[in-house]
């Protein structure tokens, strides 16, 4: 599955592609029944219906699993700008324990490291955010450590258990943010399963005889909107649900200017 062509897509494209997927398998379920019911002249077997609602009773436990996972990432990430806007505010405020020299030069790598994770957030180019963010890193622990060595105590010391600790923060929300996703392999089995429930559904219609599009186009449309969501919740960057940069912001705020 090509990940980044699908996050690409607006999410109104997403939902109609899902409805459309769903659509286009309960019509091959229908046209299964209609010519079944067709040959026979008969009502649906008894065990189909049974069928129908194993199978939706089965994409809707997968559906609630993914759910569950792609909300609890999206905390996860939800916290770590919080947890990340405080490590870098006790960085800075650790800065004036350095000598004046370097702590202002430690100061501006902090605002600039700001201003690069907001500008990544706010829909910039990640990867290039990511290398200048290890960049800074590298500036930061050069000042840090040459101002440790030179005059060592327990208050540069604290400065440098700052500063590991805005290195470490950038690893944790970059694993959040771009590696902890949904597996491909869930989504091929939801759409595996969805296939199925949809044919199945589409069917058991057809045995009718009767499309009854007034009862499965919103059942597909509210399967659609849930999967949509789900989708979303596992897309931090796009969509209509994003993670808050409140916190960051406030803080780049509190660093005020050069």
């Amino acid at each position: 599955m090509n990940v980044g062509l699908f996050e690409s897509l607006p999410i109104s494209l997403v939902f109609a592609g899902i409805a459309l997927f769903m659509l286009v398998f309960c019509e091959i379920g229908y046209q299964f029944g209609f010519h079944a019911h067709t040959r026979r002249d008969k009502e649906a077997p008894g065990t189909l219906g049974s069928m129908v609602g194993g199978l939706l009773g089965m994409l809707a436990f997968v559906l609630a699993f993914t759910f569950s996972m792609a909300s609890s990432q999206h905390e996860l990430r939800r916290n770590n700008v919080l947890e990340e806007a405080n490590v870098i505010g006790t960085a800075y405020l650790r800065a004036d324990l350095l000598d004046e020299q370097s702590g202002e030069q430690v100061k501006h790598l902090l605002r600039d490291y700001v201003d690069i994770r907001l500008n990544a957030a706010s829909g910039g180019d990640i990867n290039q955010a990511i290398k200048k963010s290890a960049e800074i890193h590298r500036l930061l622990w050069r000042e840090v450590s040459a101002a440790a060595t030179a005059q060592p105590s327990p208050m540069t010391s604290l400065m440098v258990q700052a500063t590991n600790d805005v290195i470490d923060m950038h690893e944790k929300r970059v694993t959040a943010a771009l590696r902890n996703r949904i597996p491909t392999s869930i989504w091929i089995a939801l759409a595996a399963i969805t296939a199925l429930a949809m044919i199945a559904l589409g069917t058991q219609v057809g045995y009718t005889g009767n499309r009854r599009l007034i009862a499965v186009i919103p059942l597909v449309l509210a399967f659609a909107v849930l999967v949509t969501l789900v989708a979303d919740l596992n897309r931090p960057q796009k969509g209509l649900i994003t993670v808050s940069q409140q916190s960051m912001i406030e803080l780049r705020q509190s660093m005020g200017t050069e």
